[in-house]
């Protein structure tokens, strides 16, 4: 197994908090609009870079990035406030024209491992338990109040400088680096605009493997249901592996656009942070979407398929519905959000009754959930009190770790974890990264998990997980 790492150039916060205190950086960021981009037409002119990818549902916005400028990194319990730390100093004093939409200004793309104590296997080994990269480029688009398409490309750049230098030296050089970007911009818009948008076609498949036979699997759901019964563990979320193996190097661009067709009613994403290594996903569930004071989120949890006609679809959602098992699972998500969220908020609003989320091949239980924060914060210490949801770990939520640590035999890595951008106002919005996978070279991993509690039927969990890998191995063209 190939596990090339990223080329070791310092980061963000090696340059800034080091060794070296006298040396500071500055970041430069210049805009300009940019209507005429396809954001697959940045991501394809993008390969052989580090690559990012974006974008919320429906005409939400979208951001594309490649190269990188800026790259932070942390580990352990204190990694969300580590991270908040190197990005208000990334942005802290930025040189940035007013003219710039907000949209449009630069943006932090990365995520956490599922796990604090995560350490990087041969799956994951070129991923951090934390990372955010500012990409050199980044493509934004953003629908106005009456459906008009906005797109800008800004570039950004760190101007290294001596940390006595005086304030005003320091502003002359930021606007002659400006000046030098808008060049390079200029030149770049002309690139992208001639970019064709050619998806290269999806190598053959080789093999397809269930590391996890069913057997293990009622095992662990056995020992799950025996906790159930004798101690605090109420749920609990099991996920399992599948493993592909192609005939030459998997470019995701292809996988991508598949993704944006058929779901794009999900938050749809990709972190390359080295080519050939992306971990990319469609995943329906929003974890947290701060803008102000003003914070969304939701309940996600029981699914059940999609029907083959109208009736069969519509008999199989009143059965969701209705199902006893599933309105429990689901009400422990949402219990746990109003518990997590209410203490922070003057005001949370909570649907009183969950509705249906239909998607290409699953419905869902859901409930959205929006508030106002008592007081000003940043987005990444609200992941820190939701992460992870009774959704994707359990409840109770140490209890629930601690099994999913001892019984699943292949660490989750990013899976199930946090993903999403963060803006130079440390707002931003992050996914669960559900219904996703990682590459490396010609292999991919795909995960997919089932919330468990007592009443769960294990083959029944087990068809859901086969569901849950649909939308990546058909992606992929990997479909059995």
């Amino acid at each position: 197994m190939k596990t090339e790492m990223s080329p070791q150039l310092p980061t963000f916060a090696e340059s800034t908090f080091g060794a070296d205190a006298k040396k500071r950086q500055r970041l430069v960021s210049v805009s300009a609009p940019c209507p005429h981009v396809d954001p697959m037409q940045a991501f394809l002119h993008g390969m052989g870079r580090e690559r990012f990818y974006w974008q919320e549902p429906g005409n939400g916005v979208t951001h594309v990035g490649f190269g990188a400028a800026a790259d932070l990194r942390a580990w352990g319990p204190t990694r969300f406030q580590s991270i908040t730390q190197q990005a208000q100093a990334l942005f802290d004093q930025a040189y940035l024209p007013a003219s710039t939409p907000s949209f449009a200004e630069p943006h932090l793309f990365g995520g956490f491992a599922f796990s604090d104590d995560f350490t990087p296997d041969n799956t994951w080994s070129v991923y951090h338990p934390a990372q955010f990269i500012l990409p050199h480029y980044q493509l934004s688009i953003q629908h106005d109040a009456w459906g008009e398409r906005q797109g800008w490309l800004t570039i950004n750049a760190l101007l290294d400088y001596p940390a006595a230098t005086p304030s005003t030296r320091a502003d002359a050089e930021a606007v002659e680096l400006a000046t030098a970007l808008r060049g390079a911009l200029t030149e770049q818009i002309e690139q992208l605009q001639q970019t064709p948008i050619r998806m290269a076609a999806l190598p053959q498949l080789h093999s397809r493997c269930y590391p996890m036979p069913y057997a293990t699997w009622e095992q662990i759901l056995k020992a799950a249901m025996d906790q159930f019964r004798t101690g605090a563990l109420s749920k609990v979320v099991l996920s399992r592996v599948c493993e592909l193996r192609f005939d030459q190097k998997i470019d995701v661009a292809t996988a991508l656009a598949y993704l944006n067709r058929i779901y794009p009613d999900c938050y749809r994403f990709v972190f390359e942070p080295l080519p050939h290594h992306a971990f990319f996903g469609a995943s329906p569930e929003l974890l947290v979407n701060l803008s102000g004071q003003q914070i969304c989120t939701m309940g996600l949890a029981g699914s059940e398929p999609r029907g083959a006609t109208p009736a069969a679809d519509a008999a199989l959602g009143r059965q969701l519905m209705e199902s006893v098992k599933d309105r429990h699972e689901h009400q422990l998500v949402v219990d746990a959000l109003r518990q997590r969220l209410q203490p922070l908020c003057t005001k949370l609003d909570i649907a009183a009754q969950p509705q249906l989320l239909k998607l290409s091949n699953i419905q869902h239980l859901y409930t959205p959930v929006s508030g106002t924060l008592s007081k000003p914060q940043d987005v990444l210490s609200l992941l820190d009190v939701l992460h992870p949801t009774p959704a994707l770990g359990g409840v109770p939520r140490a209890q629930a770790l601690d099994f999913i640590r001892q019984m699943e035999p292949v660490p989750r890595g990013w899976y199930a974890a946090p993903v999403g951008v963060i803006n130079r106002h440390m707002e931003g919005a992050f996914t669960v990264a559900i219904r996703s996978a990682v590459t490396e070279y010609e292999r991919v991993w795909l995960h997919a998990g089932a919330g468990i509690v007592e009443a769960s039927n294990p083959q029944k969990e087990w068809d859901e997980t086969a569901l849950k890998f649909r939308p990546i191995l058909n992606a992929l063209g990997a479909a059995a």
